[in-house]
């Protein structure tokens, strides 16, 4: 496991928070969040049939389960007052009471009430449920941040280059969501993966480059024109973030580079955090980087939600699942 992943667990652990998983009768969902009760990673709300949770426990050998809050929907005090919850936010968008009371049964949708309530911090599903499945009650119930209106995906990546980034640690933004962001998206992108960047992978100082293929009106299009503009948002709606752009990926990370395409930037040839111009090329980039440097990725990390909802891979492993505990327990902390 590598240091910076130690750093994000150890966190967790110093200042616990209550983290859902709806998914609670997912045979590696439920032996991740034995693991995460056994090492303390978080205060663990299973959804679900208590008998049903414990039964499959015994069967997979788990010890730990006692330690969990089990909430079952249909049996909860709470789950009447959880509708009539979500009947007044969604209301206006044509929600029924008789609606809400069927909805509030789904373990997405009772979670996201749950921490919208206040009585938890964060949520995670995605190992049965598509990423619709995940993101429709987080954006239904939980809402964006304020100010931010998209949401988006950050990728930790962990290479074996300490001359790049913070010792070898970068994070990109996006790689999961938005597809063709507009100037302002990619503004909010910006700041939102700064934010992960200082939550999560535990930067002190972010230092954002907004990537194009041209440095400071080198090239001429349209596209670069949206970055430049993406900047400057960005500048207004984080004045104190340190960010530039728009800058070649070479420019924002190699220091000789980036002193003589940019002389003065203060981000040039210094980024940790890297947003990239769409979803097209933040995927891409991130994968090239996995596979052909060895780079070690980490998420994707949802953000721009107002408190944390993290989807996963169906095809996610248990270790997976429990650094996504994790890594949730982190950005929760730092919604509060």
């Amino acid at each position: 496991m590598s240091q910076l992943m130690q750093q994000i667990i150890a966190r967790a652990q110093q200042n616990k928070q209550r983290i859902v998983l709806p998914e609670s009768l997912e045979e590696r969902t439920l032996t991740a969040a034995d693991m995460s009760l056994r090492d303390g990673l978080a205060e663990i709300i299973l959804i679900g049939n208590p008998d049903e949770i414990f039964a499959l426990g015994k069967k997979l050998g788990l010890n730990n389960l006692d330690k969990a809050i089990i909430i079952d929907p249909a049996t909860s005090e709470k789950t009447e007052e959880y509708a009539q919850l979500l009947f007044q936010l969604r209301q206006s968008k044509g929600m029924t009471i008789e609606k809400a009371r069927q909805l509030v049964l789904d373990p997405l949708y009772f979670g996201c009430l749950i921490i919208k309530s206040g009585d938890a911090d964060g949520q995670i599903s995605g190992a049965l449920s598509t990423t619709g499945d995940t993101l429709r009650p987080a954006l239904q119930i939980i809402k964006c941040s304020p100010g931010i209106s998209c949401v988006s995906g950050a990728m930790l990546m962990i290479t074996d280059k300490p001359e790049y980034g913070e010792n070898g640690v970068l994070v990109i933004g996006d790689v999961a969501v938005t597809p063709v962001p507009d100037a302002s998206q990619l503004a909010q992108i910006a700041v939102c993966t700064a934010q992960t960047a200082k939550s999560v992978a535990g930067f002190a100082d972010p230092r954002v480059a907004m990537l194009s293929f041209s440095t400071k009106g080198s090239a001429k299009h349209e596209v670069v024109d949206k970055v430049i503009e993406a900047t400057r948002i960005a500048h207004e709606m984080a004045p104190e973030l340190k960010l530039d752009g728009e800058l070649q990926a070479d420019a924002a990370l190699v220091a000789s580079v980036g002193e003589k395409k940019c002389p003065g930037s203060p981000i040039a040839g210094h980024a940790n955090v890297l947003i990239a111009p769409s979803l097209e090329v933040g995927n891409i980039g991130y994968k090239l980087v996995q596979r052909l440097a060895g780079a070690d990725a980490i998420g994707p990390i949802l953000q721009g939600i107002a408190r944390p909802v993290n989807d996963l891979s169906r095809g996610c492993s248990v270790d997976d699942i429990y650094k996504m505990v994790a890594i949730t327990a982190c950005q929760a902390m730092d919604a509060k």
